[in-house]
């Protein structure tokens, strides 16, 4: 009996131990099956972080719009799980590019109400175009924006005598490419009262030969027949913001930031993004009227998930186009003109005041020599040598060769656009003479001084889509692939800079490098799929280059699937 229960108590121990090891087995295999649930998951890519290695990866993971995990394949999928894993196939994957200067409601209001006339290769194409618009869109004004004497045989400002012809008695509306020079009827003149004798600060009423106005106003000379324009509506506003949204995002944009926006629009936005209508993250500067800076200087830099306000946008000058870029010295083609400073230096100080101490960058659009000299020298009144205030200098387009200096003196940043320079290239010298474009468009210079810059549009100026601006930065031609070696090419950017403009330094240009613009843990899941890599593909591949899908806060907006 005792040998039996000798015998009886090994199988008991045996069989403890056989179960003991199994429960040991089973609670491993169970640790190893629990993964961390996921919102999504993307594998496979090609996957450019952006972050301060410029680092790749093949896969990362998001949860709650943002990204929680990157790595390998492997690693991502033994540590998640998702009901969405997204096989990128190799395909390039970016931060969601950002638009660091444009004006994204303007180009909404464009596409719903104006002529498109960018492009048009003479003024008989202009007044083609208004009478194809006019039959489609009949309206007590017609309006247009977009055309460029540059492009044309003579190369000369229209006026409005041939408008008559065809369009007598009608109120007409023409904005220049350039946002600064408009054409207009003589019953939009003489509904505004605008004559010969009419003097604007800041502004210029151009003369026929027989001494009455010719229709082209400059600069702050336009403002008075704008405002006779008649008003968006809510819904026609809304409209407008949700077709610029659904065309930037077709281009890869997950972020804009609007140069210039008075308080009603910004409210507007800021309720259609609460709804979740508008889905674009959009940098709001503001217009320096009383009411928008009334409203939020008080309250100091505003962040949301999709809205920030951080910046007061102001204007030195005109355009170069238009000729009313400030210049140190007259223009080559117009010995008689330096161009228009647009507003009294005590506007420009008090409103850098508020701002600096409100907490507010100050974001001022300077093209010419003279205007760039002022706006370093005005913002040296306030900016300590050692700052982190991020004022910047809007286009920073012609900088004389002694100023460059003060941009990295004062911690000032340039935000350039890059087709800006090949879209000008071909007219420009002829302006300003070949001295002062050795200076001009000088963004590797630019960069130079800080170390990194931000880079643009400033759509519906230049086209929207960034891939645009990344091939200009990169190889400095225009979409004809104009000049073969480039322009001015020791001012080109490398890929990986022209990249960072677009996404990292873009965000950091309103402070919220910590929140967005790179493939990071922790920050927003904004990202972009192309199908051929920016920064390998042949030039002629590049310019081929579509959006595949976008992602913002880990949604998807855009799908060319779809």
């Amino acid at each position: 009996m005792k040998s039996i229960n000798i015998f009886k108590t090994r199988c008991y121990s045996i069989a403890f131990l056989a179960l003991g090891s199994l429960l040991i087995t089973m609670t491993m295999t169970s640790c190893q099956n629990k993964k961390q649930k996921a919102d999504l998951i993307l594998i496979n890519g090609t996957v450019y972080t952006v972050n301060a290695d410029f680092s790749e990866c093949q896969a990362f993971a998001v949860n709650n719009g943002k990204f929680i995990a990157t790595g390998t394949n492997e690693e991502i999928l033994n540590q998640f799980e998702s009901a969405q894993v997204y096989d990128a196939q190799a395909k390039p994957v970016y931060p969601g590019f950002i638009d660091g200067h444009c004006h994204f409601f303007g180009y909404g209001e464009n596409l719903i109400r104006y002529a498109e006339l960018a492009g048009s290769q003479s003024f008989d194409e202009v007044i083609a175009r208004l009478e194809a618009h006019n039959k489609a869109h009949p309206s007590e004004w017609i309006l247009g924006r977009g055309w460029d004497q540059n492009r044309w045989t003579d190369k000369q400002f229209p006026d409005n005598r041939l408008l008559e012809e065809h369009f007598p008695g009608k109120k007409i509306f023409l904005i220049r490419i350039d946002g600064h020079a408009v054409l207009v009827s003589k019953s939009a003149l003489e509904a505004a009262a605008i004559t010969a004798k009419t003097k604007v600060e800041g502004g210029e009423v151009q003369l026929l030969a027989d001494g009455t106005p010719s229709g082209i106003l400059i600069d702050k000379a336009e403002e008075a027949v704008k405002a006779l324009i008649p008003a968006l509506t809510i819904e026609e506003k809304k409209a407008a913001l949700m077709a610029a949204q659904d065309a930037c995002f077709a281009v890869g944009l997950s972020g804009v930031v609007d140069a210039g926006l008075p308080l009603d629009k910004i409210k507007l936005i800021d309720s259609l993004q609460k709804d979740g209508a508008l889905k674009m993250k959009i940098n709001a500067m503001l217009d320096p009227d009383e009411t928008t800076l009334g409203h939020y200087l008080e309250k100091g830099p505003f962040h949301s998930d999709k809205l920030s306000v951080t910046a007061v946008k102001m204007y030195a000058d005109g355009a170069l186009g238009s000729r009313g870029a400030w210049l140190l010295e007259p223009y080559s083609d117009d010995v008689q003109n330096t161009g228009l400073m647009l507003f009294a230096d005590e506007f420009y100080e008090t409103i850098c005041k508020r701002a600096y101490d409100a907490g507010f960058q100050v974001n001022m659009h300077a093209i010419g020599d003279q205007a760039n000299r002022y706006v370093l020298e005005l913002y040296s009144r306030f900016l300590e040598e050692d700052n982190d205030r991020r004022w910047r200098v809007e286009h920073a387009q012609i900088v004389h060769p002694d100023d460059f200096k003060l941009f990295s003196k004062y911690n000032i940043i340039p935000s350039i656009q890059s087709t800006h320079a090949t879209s000008d290239m071909l007219w420009a010298p002829g302006r300003i003479g070949e001295e002062r474009m050795k200076t001009a468009y000088a963004q590797q210079q630019l960069m130079d001084q800080n170390g990194w810059l931000i880079n643009g549009t400033d759509f519906p100026i230049e086209g929207i889509n960034p891939l645009e601006t990344f091939y200009s930065a990169v190889f400095r031609k225009n979409a004809d692939g104009v000049p073969e070696n480039g322009f001015q090419m020791e001012n080109a950017l490398s890929r990986e800079n022209a990249l960072r403009s677009i996404t990292i330094w873009a965000a950091k240009g309103h402070f919220e490098e910590d929140i967005k613009g790179s493939i990071e843990v922790g920050k927003a899941a904004d990202f972009v799929v192309l199908d051929h890599d920016i920064l390998e593909a042949e030039e002629q591949q590049l310019k081929q280059t579509k959006v595949v899908k976008l992602i913002i806060s880990g949604e998807e907006v855009y799908n060319a699937g779809n």
